[in-house]
């Protein structure tokens, strides 16, 4: 259960700034580490998506601009969100993700358990 209609809001920002252009599938994946990184820090999910550079919209844009432009693509977005909260964990309790074209150094420490869309997927080594 992810809470409320601001959890609701807040995961839903975050699954359309990451991965709006990506299929349902792929955004469901996004919102299950957004999803996990809140039950495994013990945080709301707003302050999951805002806590300092997790996310990199939330600091890549001013405030103002976390607000959509493509109401089409967050409704979408809001659809992969229902999905996520009532369904399966696919990605394995995956907590972190990156694009697929970067390298961050924060993957040395982790276990990669897959590819879906344009990103990486990685669960802390145990």
């Amino acid at each position: 259960m992810i809470g409320g209609l601001e959890a609701i809001l807040w995961l839903t920002l975050n699954v359309y700034h990451e991965a709006r252009s990506e299929d349902q599938f792929n955004q469901i994946a996004v919102a299950h580490v957004t999803l996990n990184r809140a039950n495994k820090d013990g945080r709301t999910i707003k302050q999951t998506v805002l806590k300092d550079r997790q996310f990199s919209w939330t600091f890549q844009k001013t405030k103002d601009e976390y607000w959509p432009d493509d109401w089409k693509a967050f409704l979408k977005c809001l659809k992969s969100v229902r999905v996520a909260a009532t369904g399966y964990d696919f990605t394995q309790g995956a907590t972190h993700y990156h694009e697929r074209k970067v390298k961050p150094y924060w993957t040395k420490g982790m276990h990669q358990i897959g590819t879906f869309g344009a990103h990486k997927f990685y669960v802390s080594r145990r």
